[in-house]
């Protein structure tokens, strides 16, 4: 009997009754208890991390900086409830600490108090480094826990950026500041070197003018010498003429004394003795063209009436006594009386001298005539003008008193203004020698000037200005200027998709294994006739392997239209099953058929080393040596690389190498069934009494 129809036997006996029928359904489903369920239970848990509780304590107060008034904490928070990357339950530190303790949160994170502070002391002289604080219970979940670690790294860095873009765009602009400042400097520059070209003109100008200042001032101290010599003869001129003006003073005074009584008490009388000269002396002047033929006798006249007014003057005044009341009028009038003969003889004189000249008579009448008449004027005021006269002349005296002592004070200055000049002398010399210093290192000031304003407009125009829109880019590249251009050649779209690899072939393993419990890896008619022993090994294999396409089918068709497996090359995925499929049957029929009850302890063994030196979770580097060192030697490790770029995508390299490995494994497998078949057609004491059975 060929084997295909063995194999159709084996598989004809589960229809005979309920109870098989019901252990191939049990069988044809369990690999969906492996693969499907284990998928299903965790395919997308970071999609559903929203649902974890987790303790969020903002304990942070605030800070001000600038002016602005920053809230970290608040702006932080904020972005975490919005975000919903957990489910997060705003309590105090208290609860937070009890919650994770007791298992309420997986987790806690606290903004501390000074939170804002620390942010914002980036702007001042000691910056300080903000902490966030995660609160974390292993007890609880470890996977939350290293979750919540890749998540707030995520939250650190967003935190990070944006203090960062914060204090770099007061960085740029404080550049843009820089720039205004360092522009309006080099503008400043440019007026100081204009100002300072002008003050070395000017020191140029000072220094030429000091030249002339400093023979100037030799000039001024040889005259200040000789005006001290001039000076000290005016003090003693000046002293000389204070004693005249007191001699005259004091005469006039004793005179005022003696002669202001007489003319307070006699100022008519001589008023009208002076009126009465002028008015003879008009008469005179008027009738001069007959002085001649009446001189003689005019002046003959007026001796007699002269020593008439002597005789009575004499007689009334000085030998009478006591001396009559009219005395002074009687001196006054004998006085006018000698004048009168004076001028009487004079004219008599005059008119008989044949060379005299009536023209001078006639001027001197009228000089007479003007100061009688000017007497008799100003005889009401005699006293007054005595009086104003004597005045005058004490202040003239008090007046030379003064210049005497102001030429005393004049030589007295004079003499220190000659040492002050010889000393200008020698300063503006020093001025002089200073100026023409002065001169040179302005010249030099110059030129440094100059220089210093072409370096500040070079700076200005090195220190870059940022706009805004420029500011806004360049804050954020250097906010964060290495990030992470991840592409994902092959994504696998969620958690479930990325572990299939490794449950799959979990799961038909699991199959490969249950139906061989079911099923004999040998049939037992065909080892009783004597069948070849390919055609047993082929008897045992074929109708797991059956029941393994079977198993297939039903775990991808749940696996893709229930759960949602999304795969790349669908078709491939499943022919390349199919030949897992195969090739496990054979190793575990291997197994079974040579080692009997201890190979289904072998078959178990086995898929716990495959599975743990696989790499289907952590990358089989990260394992320890042996794991690494049994790798490459075990079909599942060729199976889940090959699924990998099957279901997500990519070069098909590995699915070539894992279909050659997998040939070999069956092969080898089919031949060592076969050895064991050829064995088992010789009956030993052993198998008549096997030592266990299961």
């Amino acid at each position: 009997m060929r084997s295909p129809r063995l194999a159709a036997l084996e598989l004809r006996r589960f229809g005979r009754g309920r109870l098989p029928r019901a252990a191939l359904v049990a069988l044809l489903v369990l690999p969906l208890l492996y693969g499907a369920l284990y998928l299903w239970s965790f395919w997308d848990p970071y999609g559903r991390l929203d649902r974890i509780p987790v303790a969020l304590v903002d304990a942070d107060e605030g800070a001000t900086a600038d002016g602005r008034r920053i809230t970290a904490g608040d702006d932080i928070a904020e972005g975490l409830r919005e975000s919903r990357t957990f489910d997060w339950h705003e309590v105090s530190a208290a609860q937070a600490r009890a919650g994770v303790e007791d298992g309420t949160y997986y987790l806690s994170l606290t903004l501390p108090a000074d939170f804002s502070r620390r942010v914002a002391s980036s702007a001042g002289d000691s910056p300080e480094t903000g902490a966030l604080q995660v609160r974390t219970n292993d007890a609880n979940n470890y996977i939350v826990g290293q979750i919540s670690r890749t998540v707030f790294s995520e939250v650190r860095r967003a935190a990070s950026t944006r203090t960062s873009r914060s204090y770099l765009d007061r960085i740029f602009i404080s550049f843009s500041d820089i720039h205004g400042a360092t522009v309006r400097a080099a503008g400043g520059a440019d007026k100081l070197k204009s100002g300072i070209d002008k003050a070395e003109k000017g020191s140029k100008a000072l220094a030429d003018g000091l030249k002339d200042a400093k023979d100037g001032s030799g000039r001024l101290a040889k005259g200040l010498k000789k005006l001290d010599k001039g000076a000290g003869d005016l003090q003693d001129g000046s002293r000389q003429v204070a004693d005249g003006t007191q001699t005259l003073a004091d005469k006039v005074d004793a005179v005022d004394a003696k002669v202001g009584p007489f003319l307070k008490d006699n100022e008519k009388s001589i008023g009208d003795t002076a009126q009465l000269v002028a008015d003879s002396a008009k008469i005179v002047r008027e009738h001069l063209s007959t002085l001649v033929k009446t001189a003689p006798a005019a002046a003959k006249g007026a001796r007699t009436a002269s020593r008439t007014l002597d005789r009575v003057y004499t007689a009334r005044c000085e030998d009478a006594a006591p001396p009559d009341a009219a005395c002074p009028d009687l001196k006054k009038a004998k006085d006018a009386a000698a004048d009168v003969a004076t001028v009487a003889d004079d004219v008599n004189t005059l008119v008989g001298d044949q060379d005299g000249d009536l023209k001078k008579l006639d001027a001197r009448l009228a000089a007479l005539q003007e100061q009688a008449q000017a007497l008799a004027d100003r005889a009401p005021h005699l006293s007054e003008d005595l009086d104003d006269a004597v005045k005058k002349i004490d202040k003239l005296n008090e007046g030379a008193g003064q210049v005497a002592a102001g030429a005393k004070k004049l030589h007295n200055g004079l003499g220190t203004a000659d040492s002050g000049a010889a000393d200008l002398d020698k300063g503006v010399g020093r001025l002089k020698s200073g100026a023409e210093t002065l001169n040179g290192g302005l010249y030099k000031l110059v030129d440094g000037s100059g220089k210093l304003a072409g370096g500040l407009h070079d700076g200005a125009a090195k220190i870059p200005d940022y706009d805004e829109k420029d500011r806004d880019r360049r804050t954020e590249v250097m906010a964060d200027p290495v990030r992470l251009a991840s592409r994902d050649l092959h994504k696998a779209p969620n958690y479930g998709t990325g572990f299939a690899p490794y449950f799959i072939p979990l799961s038909l393993w699991v199959g490969s294994m249950v139906a061989y419990m079911l099923i004999p890896p040998m049939n037992r008619r065909a080892l009783a006739a004597g069948a070849s022993a390919w055609r047993i090994a082929f008897a045992g294999w074929l109708p797991v392997v059956a029941i393994g396409v079977l198993q297939t089918a039903a775990l991808m068709s749940v696996l893709h239209w229930a759960i949602g497996l999304q795969m790349a090359r669908a078709a491939g995925t499943v022919g390349f099953l199919f030949l897992v499929t195969a090739c496990f049957a054979a190793i575990v029929q291997w197994l079974n058929a040579r080692f009997d009850a201890a190979g289904r302890i072998l078959v178990l063994a086995l898929l716990m080393l495959q599975l743990t030196s696989a790499g289907g979770t952590y990358p089989v580097q990260t394992s320890p040596g042996f794991f690494n060192a049994v790798h490459p030697f075990l079909p599942m490790s060729y199976i889940v690389e090959a699924l990998r770029r099957l279901v997500t995508g990519g070069g098909l390299a590995p699915v070539w190498t894992a279909c050659a490995v997998l040939v070999v494994f069956t092969a080898g497998s089919l031949a060592l069934t076969a050895l064991a078949a050829r064995r088992r057609q010789v009956w030993t004491p052993a198998r008549l009494h096997p030592e266990l059975s299961l």
